[in-house]
């Protein structure tokens, strides 16, 4: 019985998770458009027409926009709450009454031998939540657009066997770089986007013995690099004595291509 998972695609371009176990196949989020979403699933050996159905955590257009061209071409049911309901149904095309299933934060859902444990997070959304996944007694932690990570969070995701944890930009190239000052002033806002230092700190204080790796995700295009990413947060992982490199390893995600599968 085993729980694994693929980050498809993660970035300010687009977002898609893929998770499955013995008895379920489920998208998170569809960020980019279904023919590149169809492509992202052939990268690791699985088809779209396979998912049980599609969990959306916000209505964003880089975690959405492929959402309603799969549910419709594939017929599979679309899993949000009330609130993101509201906010997206405009922009997922015609959908069916009995593809849309509402599932609120804060709860427990459990799909076959897959137990989907949901959660908020300060962003400038609806009502953004994201997730944690058990199975077995094995956990995946999925978290990101976070402006900042709050003590709920961290009770609820300490000690995961896998994170994929948002590390969207360096302080310095942001501030430095090219976006308008009201922009910047957004992503680094408490509703905002997780940066690669604070990232760093709230993952020094959720690692456990259980832990063995941590994919960095979501990183902003013009704000961000992967080796800058990986180093910052490695260095004051290393600082906290969390046992980065030893007991658990850093992983990159990208925006075009897909993390193998993993198993955990």
């Amino acid at each position: 019985m085993a729980l694994s998972f693929s980050v498809l695609a993660s970035g300010s371009t687009g977002n898609a998770v893929y998770v499955e176990t013995d008895q379920k196949r489920l998208l998170i989020d569809a960020g980019l458009s279904g023919k590149k979403m169809e492509t992202l699933f052939e990268q690791i050996s699985r088809s779209p027409r396979d998912l049980d159905g599609i969990l959306v955590t916000h209505e964003h257009s880089d975690h959405i926009k492929g959402v309603g061209i799969l549910a419709r071409k594939y017929h599979l049911p679309i899993y949000a709450n009330a609130k993101t309901w509201k906010a997206m149904d405009d922009s997922l095309g015609t959908l069916q009454t009995e593809q849309k299933f509402v599932v609120e934060q804060g709860t427990v859902q459990t799909f076959a031998d897959l137990d989907i444990e949901s959660f908020p997070v300060s962003h400038d959304a609806a009502d953004p939540m994201f997730f944690v996944f058990h199975h077995n007694g094995r956990k995946l932690t999925l978290a990101t657009d976070m402006g900042y990570v709050t003590e709920q969070t961290k009770g609820l995701i300490k000690n995961s066997n896998m994170y994929i944890f948002e590390a969207n930009h360096d302080m310095n190239m942001l501030r430095m770089g090219r976006y308008p000052w009201n922009v910047k002033r957004r992503i680094l806002g408490d509703t905002g986007h997780v940066s690669n230092e604070d990232a760093a700190s709230a993952l020094a204080e959720v690692v456990g013995d259980q832990t063995s790796r941590i994919y960095l995700a979501h990183l902003s295009q013009d704000n961000n690099m992967k080796d800058l990413a990986r180093m910052s947060v490695k260095q004051i992982l290393k600082e906290e004595e969390c046992g980065v490199g030893h007991t658990f390893h850093l992983y990159d995600t990208d925006p075009y291509e897909a993390s193998p599968l993993t198993t955990i």
